[in-house]
């Protein structure tokens, strides 16, 4: 396989003008700030959109980003497998944000919150469920124990099961014109 290509958030912003960038975080993720210029491919809709990255590749380099550099790893690891370059960048816009870079945001674009926000709550909120409703039904403890492990198995793989069905919900779902006319964009 492939060694995948990492760029720092200072490398990929000396050379944003020669990459297509695709974010692969939720569309609500992508609507609170994203890379210039940078188009929104849900991680689950990779697939779908092999045939247009394949063109947008013929175009010049891509480039990978999600909030932390996870998902966009695991998107350029997928494409490796297909024959598919391309670069992911490292620390994902976290690191850019932080290092004050330039994102942009959709006029009039809802801003759900972050996927890791989203996973906090959910998973803070059944533990706690869990523990109040154990006070007086034991068995209920057992919804804390299995968020524990999970969240456990979450940090040893560097998987998160409940993102995962989260990134599912409506509001964290593109609209199938949006990402048409995204695909649509990236085939030129």
């Amino acid at each position: 396989m492939t060694p995948i290509i990492a760029l720092t958030a200072d490398q990929a912003r000396a050379r944003l003008h020669e990459l297509t960038v695709i974010d692969v975080r939720t569309p609500g993720e992508y609507a609170s700030g994203h890379l210039p210029g940078a188009h929104n491919i849900p991680l689950d809709d990779l697939d779908a959109a092999l045939p247009s990255l394949s063109a947008a590749v013929e175009r010049g380099e891509l480039l990978f980003v999600c909030a932390s550099g996870a998902r966009s790893a695991t998107a350029c690891e997928r494409l490796a497998d297909q024959g598919i370059n391309a670069a992911t960048l490292t620390g994902g816009t976290t690191t850019w944000t932080q290092l004050g870079h330039d994102t942009h945001r959709p006029a009039g674009s809802r801003s759900p919150w972050a996927m890791d926000r989203q996973v906090r709550l959910a998973a803070g909120s059944l533990v706690l469920t869990g523990l109040l409703a154990g006070r007086h039904w034991s068995a209920a403890r057992v919804l804390s124990a299995g968020v524990a492990g999970g969240l456990v198995f979450s940090a040893v793989t560097n998987t998160c099961g409940m993102a995962r069905i989260l990134a599912r919900l409506p509001y964290n779902r593109p609209d199938a014109t949006d990402l048409d006319a995204t695909l649509a964009a990236l085939k030129g």
